[in-house]
């Protein structure tokens, strides 16, 4: 079952780089007392969410502080180095929270993996985003398998 508009999201470590390394941050650090955009891709590197889905969040980075949303996180089910690395070529420094799901315990909590097995990329997750107040989703956009458009940061920016 997946999550839905009302729905809490769970308590869970996550991992992001930190200027010491790979460090944990916890769902309630990132989604609790703020306003935030999270987006989720299938995996970093991969063809549309590098050239499309990261880089219009980090485009429009500006526009969405201007709504009041407090913090973007790009959520993948890979590791903190790679997320760091992505983060880093993509130039999200202090726009976007790059986080690694890695084991995907948030993305199974959340019911939104996506079996990428037969791509050679086992577990990953869905493409999606939300709008997340106080831990509590108020808006929840989940592509259909291979669309790009619900997620996308002008799509976001305007159901905000």
């Amino acid at each position: 079952m997946s999550i839905k508009v009302g729905d809490r999201i769970p308590s869970v470590t996550l991992m992001h780089m930190t200027e010491k390394g790979p460090g944990p941050v916890t769902t309630d650090e990132l989604f609790g007392k703020k306003k935030v955009v999270l987006f989720a891709v299938p995996g970093a590197y991969t063809p549309t969410c590098s050239a499309r889905h990261l880089p219009g969040y980090v485009d429009h980075a500006a526009e969405f502080k201007k709504k009041g949303v407090d913090a973007i996180v790009c959520l993948s089910v890979n590791d903190a180095f790679v997320m760091g690395a992505w983060g880093k070529e993509q130039n999200a420094a202090g726009k976007i929270d790059m986080v690694a799901d890695g084991n995907g315990d948030l993305t199974k909590k959340l019911g939104l993996e996506l079996d990428a097995s037969k791509f050679g990329m086992g577990h990953r997750s869905q493409r999606y985003a939300m709008v997340i107040e106080d831990m509590v989703v108020k808006k929840l956009e989940v592509e259909e398998p291979g669309a790009f458009k619900v997620s996308s940061a002008d799509h976001m920016l305007g159901v905000l």
